[in-house]
């Protein structure tokens, strides 16, 4: 189980370390070379690959091994690495922009290749509930390795040397998985002859929209559409601009790598962690509830510092407060709405589950990134004041919506229990 646990959580740890270039380092180092945040929120767009997963993730399961896929991949990601060493960003913001773009679609295609191996790998609950640990943890551990340890120390180290280190730490990965006895299991490769026989339905491929009629019927699917594209917005336009309006008035970009790329994503992660326990604990609507109004609380603290412009020691505690709560409930409210996720998906038919899950959470990064891309237009455009206003009213709608359905809606416990065993 040991070995098990150590390759998925190594294989998560470098599927992260693009998000956290993207999320924390690249916004701070160009907001310093003096981009807009306009500028800078169109960067999300390079995340495009990961909505598009869904498309490509038949092709993975079907053709080759996910020894070769994983190992293709994360090579690819190595060599795109090794190009971006080359790159000033001062100078290629556009070959940078093509790094990134290169990484999240290698990086969206290794996803869809170890989630299928861990589908093998893990047997019984025990292993599940491990294995989805090592998951979360190795991917925002490889982000605050990328978006706040490199940060702190790019300064010192330089753009280039940072993505030599990239390099090796792919190229060391790649090497791991190809002699990886894991993938020998037998478990793996009977997933793939599934896949293949599977291959005689394909009526339904032929015709889509009977699909797609099969996903919205599913009982709940309507309000958790909904609920995924919109549960995160006022949270994304607060956790991508508030760092940004502290580079500008009170932080340096080192302070800003510690502080948020580190400390903050560590409280991300005991989040996320707590999550799994308290939903053996307590029913999934009543912590929806409850940590929602704590998510808006946390906001509305927040978005009282903008009014503070003067650097001093209490407004850097008080930031540096404000972003660990507010990346801890983000971390929790994550656990919850997979949970919610899966819980919709168990409706389906089993012959549509797999389809219906990735449906959702394509929606999910679809809406998270949508509306980052379009937070430092809204700065821009209106200040960070009025700015913030908006995201705040946003997360309050949020947790509106989700109250209403603790009670009279898709969250109701009684539905919850009454899933297929």
């Amino acid at each position: 189980m040991n070995d098990k646990l150590v390759f998925l959580g190594l294989l998560y740890f470098v599927q992260g370390i693009p998000y956290g270039l993207q999320s924390s380092l690249l916004p701070v180092y160009l907001r310093g070379a003096g981009h807009s945040l306009t500028r800078i929120g169109f960067t999300k767009i390079l995340y495009f690959p990961w909505v598009l997963k869904v498309l490509w993730a038949p092709l993975v399961d079907r053709i080759g091994t996910k020894r070769r896929w994983l190992v293709g991949t994360v090579s690819g990601l190595a060599l795109t690495c090794l190009s971006s060493a080359a790159l000033a960003p001062e100078a290629h913001i556009w070959g940078v922009a093509g790094t990134l773009l290169a990484m999240n679609t290698l990086a969206s295609v290794q996803d869809i290749a170890v989630d299928g191996a861990a589908v093998g790998l893990l047997k019984g609950r025990g292993e599940l509930g491990l294995g989805n640990t090592a998951q979360v943890v190795g991917y925002k551990a490889g982000s605050v390795f990328a978006g706040g340890g490199l940060l702190a120390v790019i300064d010192v180290a330089g753009w280039s040397w940072m993505f030599m280190l990239l390099t090796f730490v792919y190229a060391g990965v790649a090497l791991f998985v190809w002699g990886a006895p894991v993938l020998d299991d037998e478990t793996v490769k009977g997933q793939q002859a599934d896949g293949s026989r599977r291959g005689g339905q394909g009526a339904d491929a032929m015709r889509p929209w009977r699909v797609w009629r099969k996903l919205l019927a599913v009982p709940g699917t309507p309000w958790t559409v909904l609920y995924v594209l919109t549960y995160k917005l006022g949270e994304q336009g607060a956790v991508t601009m508030f760092p940004l309006f502290l580079l500008d008035h009170h932080m340096t970009a080192r302070e800003l790598g510690f502080w948020n790329g580190v400390i903050a994503m560590g409280f991300s992660i005991c989040g996320s962690s707590l999550g799994g326990l308290l939903l053996a604990q307590f029913s999934i609507g009543a912590l929806m509830r409850r940590v929602f109004v704590l998510r808006t609380v946390s906001m509305v603290f927040q978005s009282s510092l903008l009014t503070v412009l003067e650097p001093s020691p209490l407004m850097k505690g008080m930031a540096v407060l404000s972003m660990s709560v507010q990346h801890f409930l983000g971390g929790l409210i994550t656990t919850l709405t997979f949970t919610t996720m899966m819980h919709c998906t168990q409706r389906a038919e089993e012959s549509i589950q797999a389809t219906h899950y990735s449906f959702l959470a394509t929606l999910e990064v679809l809406g998270k990134l949508t509306f980052s891309a379009l937070a430092g237009g809204v700065v821009d455009w209106f200040g960070f004041q009025v700015a913030f206003l908006f995201f705040l009213t946003l997360s309050a709608g949020t947790a509106l919506h989700v109250w209403t359905a603790t009670f009279t809606g898709a969250l109701r416990e009684h539905q919850l229990k009454e899933q297929p065993k």
